[in-house]
Formats: C-alpha cells, structure tokens, sequence
C-alpha cells in the first residue's frame, strides 16, 4: 500500500518543534500509516532527540526540498541554524520561514501529498524582517490565493474565522456579507470532506446577544451577517445563525453542531482551545495543497525537556493523511 506521504515542517529550532519531529519519527502508529518527510536542521533534530533521550530511526537525508523522496523517513536537510533554546530571535525565525518553504516548494510540485506545521514564533519573523502575520498568510501567498480562511478542527467541533490575525478594534470594518459567506462555504466544503455529508452549521454573531435586534453595536448582524447566511441558504447549505456567542458554545449547542463560523480569532480560539487543546488542528481552507497544522505554539519556556506532548501533531497528520486519501 502507498502511503501518503506527509510533509512536516520543523518550526522554530528554539521551541518544541524539533522535539515533537522525534517523537513522531519513533512512533510506529504514526510511521506505519505515513511516510514523513521531515524539513528543517539534521543537526538541531539530532541534538534535539538527544536531549530528551530519543534514539532517532535511519532516515534519508537530502537537501533539496524537489526531490524524489523514496524512503519511508526522509528528511529534507536545511542546513545547521544558531539558536537559543527557548529565545526569539531573528536567525531561528528566519530558520524556521525556511523550512516552511521548502515544504510549500515540495507539496506545489507533487513531492509530498500534504504539509503539517509545527509551530513558529511571530516575533522570529518579525525579527527576521519576514512580514506576515502567520503561516496561513504565507500558504495563501504561495499558492497565488485570495479565497482562502483558517478552520480549527477536532473530533468534538470546528470553527472557522472570517477575521483573524487582526487587531480587535479591526474587525467591524473588515466584515462584509461576501466574506462570512466564502468562509461558511469553505467550512461547509472541509467539513464534507471529513466524511460528514450534512454539515451543521452556527453563525455566530459579532456583537453581545448577536446585537439584540440591533440595540448592541451598529447593526452588523442584521446588514452584514444575515444576508450571508441567506445567500448561503439560497444555494442549499443548512445553517443557523446569527447565534449570541456566549450561549452558542452550551452543550446542547455543540452537541449539534460541526462548525461555527466566527467572526473574529479569539471569539473562535477561546472556546475551541478549552474544549479541544491537545487534540486540536489548524487547517487552511481554500489552497490548492493540503495544510495542516498543530494549534498550539512555540512553549519556549519548556522546549527541549521532553515536557512537549505530541497529541496536537498526531491529530494534525492523521487529518493530513485522511484528506489526502
């Protein structure tokens, strides 16, 4: 049987990323349903395994993300990169932009079937003089896309975000009906793909009480929410909305739903988190490749003890792999 072929990216050398690429190179679940190629450092993974005791398997090792990728463990060898443990700092950001794309690289030329990412510190790039907001916005740039949207996925919901690395103050006005309704049919198309044939999907307001028919706010959910939601109905996608957010995340509520579409990060991110931190996985919507991602970040402050727990990137691959069948 062939195996899909995983693409995982390193992330920051600084923080748990090449420790969590040990780990899965040892775990005989993850490697009998996968055939990882690893990009980043050979040394930083070795030094890395070694610290928290993993004895790594024989891998390929080539240095150019287009090639032929033959074996079961590869690893696609970026070269050696200074960096402090447990530090931002510019040569670790740039380091770890790197390896993200020559990934991005191998999944547009066919190479891998998908690309997983550990994650990277935004004060790395920033540092670095890299000017992107996250991975999502590197994907989307890469892959010359413009619709596009960031979902985070478990077992139990997902939610997906018309809005995301932006300030607060930001949001109202980079609302609009055409762009909450491209993400509630990106998530409803995702949400499909993961096997569930009828989506059930949440709207969520943007004001408390989802505006209490207007007196909250400037009348957003009934000039610029609503109308996605019935232009979305008016091509056959079933969904409820706009629900008060504070009550949407009730058990009742998530008993019953797939994914909310939110319409900011932390409306998103805060509910999702507590509920589904260790197995949760960030998932961009709308590329032509696969990328996912785990949905925790760099944990400087206990990178390289062997503290990190993989359960994040288990479930990031393991729905890499199920897209990419």
């Amino acid at each position: 049987m062939n195996l899909p072929r995983i693409g995982i990216t390193m992330g920051d050398p600084a923080g748990v990323g090449p420790e969590l690429c040990a780990r899965i190179l040892v775990d005989d679940a993850v490697t009998q349903t996968i055939a990882p190629v690893i990009f980043g450092s050979g040394e930083i993974l070795i030094r890395a395994a070694s610290q928290i005791g993993i004895e790594l398997p024989e891998l390929a090792t080539v240095d150019d993300a287009l090639a032929g990728f033959n074996r079961r463990c590869t690893l696609v060898d970026l070269g050696e990169c200074e960096m402090t443990i447990g530090q931002a700092a510019g040569y670790s950001g740039a380091a770890s932009f790197n390896y993200v794309q020559a990934a991005i690289s191998s999944a547009i030329a066919g190479r891998i079937d998908a690309v997983v990412t550990n994650p990277i510190n935004k004060q790395a790039w920033n540092l670095a003089g890299l000017n992107y907001p996250g991975h999502t916005e590197l994907f989307a740039q890469r892959c010359d896309n413009d619709r596009f949207c960031m979902m985070m996925h478990s077992p139990a919901f997902s939610v997906a975000m018309a809005t995301t690395h932006i300030g607060l103050a930001d949001v109202a006005c980079s609302l609009s009906s055409d762009r909450i309704l491209e993400v509630i049919e990106l998530a409803h198309d995702a949400i499909r793909r993961t096997g569930q044939n009828d989506p059930r999907l949440v709207v969520l307001g943007l004001n408390p009480h989802a505006g209490e028919q207007g007196l909250m706010g400037h009348g957003e959910e009934e000039t610029i929410i609503q109308p996605a939601i019935d232009a979305a109905r008016s091509k056959g996608i079933a969904l409820t909305g706009p629900l008060p957010p504070d009550t949407a995340f009730l058990p009742a509520w998530r008993e019953k739903t797939d994914c909310y579409i939110c319409m900011y990060h932390d409306q998103a991110l805060i509910p999702f988190k507590a509920f589904n931190f260790d197995t949760g996985v960030n998932v961009t919507l709308g590329l032509p490749i696969i990328r996912t991602s785990v949905d925790h970040g760099t944990a400087f402050d206990i990178a390289w003890q062997g503290l990190a727990v993989d359960s994040s990137l288990k479930s990031a691959i393991a729905l890499a792999a199920q897209l990419a069948r």
